[in-house]
């Protein structure tokens, strides 16, 4: 008779895949709340213990962990040692595992969750069987998800689990445990922060930290302030990534996931101030990212609006005395290094995207004139700059700069036209100097008419449309210069 063992955290569907196994002549063996579910249920199953011939100790700690379990799952079948030996030793062979583990992740989310409690919910039996059976795919079945339990009772009954079968289930085995692992690596790393709450109060939120070197957010040193709160980090991250893209001193404020002012200038001072004037609305509340250490005079500039978060390399003494007066602010210190091994990790419904950073740039020689004007001096360092910017602007993004900031910024529109009509309305000037950058390619000729109609005499934009020529004809109309990247920037 072929022998499965259950041993369930999740309880969903044990009982129904429990009595299909029974009809298909399997014996079974349990577990403490398992076996108790499907005793209840008028199952016929037994104890680990007859399998074993030996009690649960330990408060349950040591109740699979024995050769008459694991020698009945790992032993080799193809071999007649292991066979001649399990007989020898009155160990009977096991077909199936069906195991998941402790709800470890769902234990150590409660904000009041102790060390204790979290060590409690590590299991060990249920992994190691796990792993057993999983190396021995080639002839035992092993069952980590509810939702293969009718897949698995229909392949048993139509004779279709093969081995190539169950070697799927091995990955997912190992996908499990990996998870698992990895959880518990998180917590007592002591590298999960329980956040007051996520994007709004009605949501948890934590915050995991993957590494702690001085170049990430997650290795930031917090001098002052409150703790960072869920959009905070989001948002600060988003500040860092901009403004490490500039050598030069640069500042830049972020509001919602999105720059609303950059600027750039021989200082890191007239850099905040150039940053400022781009858009002193928006920046109130926001979270500034500058890349030289702030000093007292820029500290004194700091502190005279409302700041989320201020992020530098360094800030001096002085300057930290100046900005300590706000009891709030979070001063953050980062070590301004790009890691291009860096990745993006977004989590999606069933899985997650990764991704490299977005880190590439460009030098005016990689830049083609595609029209009968070409960009002054003055513009070409502006199409420099705004091109270091529209990447981290949502797309779709236009914004306008001129060689030292940003002037105008319109982000995340369903259509490229819209982007451009608030980048224009919001514009602190449109002059001879300020060009246009879209993160994307023109589709139509419209998003260049209405620049030209507001006095725009240069655009830059990754070209590759198959109507390219439509705008570059419209460009020439009115005298517009216009440069193609041949590389895109969106962000979504």
């Amino acid at each position: 008779m072929k022998k499965a063992i259950l041993s369930v955290s999740n309880k969903t569907g044990i009982v129904p895949f429990a009595q299909s196994l029974q009809q298909l002549g399997y014996e079974l063996y349990s577990t403490g709340g398992t076996m108790r579910t499907l005793v209840d249920e008028n199952i016929a199953v037994k104890s680990i213990s007859e399998l074993t011939h030996f009690d649960e100790i330990m408060d349950g700690r040591v109740k699979t962990l024995h050769p008459a379990v694991h020698g009945g799952i790992l032993a080799d079948r193809n071999k007649p040692e292991h066979l001649e030996q399990l007989k020898e030793q009155q160990i009977d062979l096991i077909d199936m595992v069906v195991v998941n583990l402790y709800p470890f992740k769902e234990t150590v989310a409660n904000p009041d969750v102790t060390e204790n409690d979290a060590i409690e919910n590590i299991d060990i039996g249920g992994p190691t069987m796990l792993r057993a059976a999983a190396k021995n795919f080639k002839h035992v079945t092993t069952i980590v998800h509810p939702s293969d339990y009718n897949e698995v009772i229909e392949k048993l009954k139509s004779n279709q689990l093969d081995e190539s079968y169950r070697k799927s289930l091995m990955i997912k085995v190992f996908e499990h445990t990996n998870q698992y692992d990895n959880a518990i690596v998180d917590f007592f790393k002591e590298n999960k922060e329980s956040l007051r709450y996520g994007e709004n109060p009605q949501q948890q939120a934590s915050f995991v930290r993957t590494s702690d070197a001085n170049h990430t957010l997650g290795g930031a040193k917090q001098l002052h302030g409150k703790q960072l709160s869920y959009n905070n980090i989001k948002d600060a991250d988003a500040a860092l990534s901009l403004v490490k893209q500039f050598e030069t001193p640069a500042a830049v404020a972020v509001k919602h996931m999105n720059p609303c002012g950059v600027g750039i200038g021989t200082n890191i001072s007239e850099a905040y101030q150039r940053t400022f004037e781009a858009d002193s609305q928006s920046i109130f509340g926001g979270i500034v990212a500058l890349n030289r250490t702030v000093d007292a005079t820029l500290a004194e500039t700091l502190h005279s609006i409302f700041l989320e978060v201020i992020i530098a390399p360094k800030f001096s003494d002085e300057a930290l005395a100046i900005l300590n007066k706000k009891k709030n602010i979070r001063l953050l210190e980062i070590d301004m290094t790009i890691d291009n091994n860096e990745q993006e990790i977004v989590s999606v419904s069933g899985g997650y995207l990764i991704q490299d950073k977005d880190n590439v740039l460009i030098k005016r020689d990689d830049l083609k004139v595609v029209t009968e004007n070409a960009p002054t001096e003055t513009q070409w360092d502006a199409m420099l700059l705004g091109w270091k910017v529209v990447a981290s602007v949502k797309s779709n993004a236009i914004i306008l700069c001129n060689d030292k900031q940003t002037v105008g910024i319109g982000a995340g529109q369903m259509n490229r036209v819209g982007s451009a009509q608030i980048a224009i309305e919001r514009a602190i000037e449109i002059n001879d100097n300020v060009v246009m950058v879209s993160d994307g390619f023109f589709p139509m000729d419209d998003t260049v008419e209405l620049a030209a109609q507001h006095g725009i005499k240069a655009i830059i934009q990754p070209g590759g449309s198959i109507k390219d020529q439509d705008s570059i004809d419209m460009a020439n109309k009115y005298g517009i210069a216009m440069v193609t990247t041949g590389i895109r920037h969106f962000k979504h």
